[in-house]
């Protein structure tokens, strides 16, 4: 992609405005030293030296769009409990606005707890209640929804199966978006992975399809994958595949196979969050699918060089950009491609 092309999208994702839906998770992280196995257990005993918070799932996708530079509208729900004060705070310490997060009484504030040592994950401790919304806290989401959604440039569904994005939503979040005319990027899971047809992007993992559609993806036959869009009844799917990359297939059942651009991989929480964040807010920015994609391709890239769950700014993937545009153009001149 041209420089100048790259510039004008990173431009105007920094005036757009992203509603993003879905499952809140706080990410705690104890990181501390290990030198001895516990007497009671053959465990490992960890002295802990470091306390970390960080947005998880839908926080973290809208903590990606702020560090764009777009205005993020977060809806959600979370407990009224210390979780839910901390992932407000976090919010806050990225000034994301918590005016479309709820408090339900009902459940806690679903979080992950990491314990690693030396570097390494020990234990991830969950608390969580995945039950779906429903009654008058379901009509109070849907609503708020509804009003994130009434000047937002693109919508943003990130399903992690905690329980908010019961059907009803989905299809009332999603009419709003098509009246509006403004594109729809979903990051399913199991459990709704049909109720989101007419998305402008389909951006599940090799895992998540294959789970799914009951069979293996198979990428060597390239047929099969157009095949899928129909099913699923969505414009583009993008199937992301850890190492190996992501797979783009367009609506003309044209399909790019775009690489891994990892250095290095640290450590692979959220990178899924962060493609979805790039994909939508390029997309709001005027940014074509294919351009999304490669945009978003590079951010992964980055953030998978990162310790934990983490955002990439425009900064970052252009300096990477420029690097891939350099050294494609000394192979072409060499005559190497």
């Amino acid at each position: 992609m041209p420089r100048d092309r790259v510039l004008k999208l990173i431009e105007r994702m920094g005036t757009s405005r992203i509603a993003v839906i879905g499952d809140l998770i706080l990410d705690r992280y104890l990181v501390g030293d290990t030198e001895r196995l516990s007497p009671e257990a053959p465990v490992p005993v960890v002295t802990v030296r470091e306390h970390r918070s960080a947005l998880g799932g839908a926080a973290n996708v809208a903590a990606n769009v702020a560090a764009m530079g777009a205005t993020c509208q977060l809806v959600g729900v979370v407990g009224d409990d210390p979780t839910g004060r901390a992932l407000r705070a976090e919010m806050a310490t990225l000034r994301l606005t918590d005016a479309f997060v709820l408090t339900s009484a009902g459940r806690p504030t679903t979080s992950k707890t990491r314990v690693l040592a030396r570097g390494q994950q020990v234990v991830r401790i969950e608390e969580e209640v995945d039950r779906l919304l429903e009654g008058a806290e379901l009509e109070k989401v849907t609503a708020k929804a509804e009003e994130a959604l009434a000047d937002a440039d693109a919508l943003l569904l990130e399903d992690y199966n905690k329980g908010l994005l019961a059907p009803s939503l989905i299809h009332a979040a999603m009419a709003v978006a098509k009246k509006r005319g403004i594109p729809v990027v979903v990051d399913p899971k199991f459990r709704q992975f049909f109720d989101y047809a007419g998305a402008t992007v389909f951006k599940p993992n090799r895992r998540e399809m294959e789970a799914a559609l009951g069979a293996a993806v198979d990428l060597e036959h390239r047929d099969a994958l157009p095949e899928s869009l129909n099913r699923l009844k969505v414009d583009n799917l993008l199937l992301t595949l850890g190492a190996e990359g992501m797979v783009l297939v367009t609506r003309d059942g044209a399909t790019t196979h775009l690489p891994s651009l990892a250095r290095e991989v640290y450590d692979v929480s959220g990178a899924g969050d962060t493609v979805t964040a790039w994909v939508g807010t390029c997309m709001a920015a005027g940014a074509t699918v294919r351009e999304a994609a490669q945009l978003a391709n590079i951010a992964a890239g980055i953030e998978v060089g990162k310790a934990g769950v983490a955002t990439v700014s425009p900064e970052e993937v252009l300096a990477m950009h420029d690097e891939r545009f350099d050294q494609i153009g000394r192979l072409r001149r060499g005559g190497l491609i």
